[in-house]
């Protein structure tokens, strides 16, 4: 791992416990074992290291999240795999994220103090939605789930659980209580 990669890496993990804001210059340096030409020899200003590192994350979250997926051919799998994924692959992992979800960590800090960097964060939660209602659109096409479905309002609450266990998980890291939380959106979604 490159110098580069390497503040990227150990911001992604400081902004992930503290926040963007919270994360000074310093912590990154002492973090990486930088100096401050060493910075800013790869990254013009801290919010130039925040794309750097929103990139990185997001390559992280397709990774953990979307994998397996092709493979399934049934729309209903494909939703219960994310929503495993999600919690298991995604969410559990310490190593990159050992503050709970970056982007929740990230948009809760920055949506009134630096909404542009916020309205960068919630493409992402919009391309996850529409993802998810269009799986359960492909659901309802193929019969796996009845016609009188709203996938609408389907959606909003397999996406507000995830944000919701996302939320709990940043703050208590009970792996107890993460389980139950996407579990129970599971045995929801199996009941439809």
């Amino acid at each position: 791992m490159n110098l580069k990669e390497k503040i990227v890496h150990e911001s992604l993990k400081l902004f992930s416990l503290k926040g963007f804001l919270s994360t000074s210059i310093h912590e990154i340096l002492e973090a990486t074992g930088s100096s401050k030409g060493g910075f800013y020899n790869h990254f013009s200003s801290k919010e130039d290291l925040f794309f750097k590192v929103l990139d990185e994350a997001r390559i992280i979250w397709r990774e953990r999240n979307l994998s397996g997926l092709d493979e399934l051919k049934r729309p209903p799998d494909k939703i219960k795999a994310l929503l495993n994924n999600y919690k298991d692959r995604y969410l559990k992992d310490a190593d990159n994220f050992p503050g709970g979800c970056v982007f929740i960590t990230l948009i809760t800090e920055l949506n009134d103090q630096r909404p542009h960097l916020s309205k960068e964060i919630e493409k992402g939660f919009i391309g996850l939605k529409k993802m998810i209602n269009r799986i359960l659109d492909q659901a309802v096409e193929s019969g796996d789930l009845g016609k009188d479905v709203n996938t609408d309002t389907v959606t909003e609450i397999l996406f507000n659980g995830m944000m919701g266990a996302s939320l709990s998980y940043g703050v208590n890291k009970s792996k107890t209580d993460l389980d139950k939380a996407i579990n129970a959106l599971i045995e929801y979604f199996e009941n439809l």
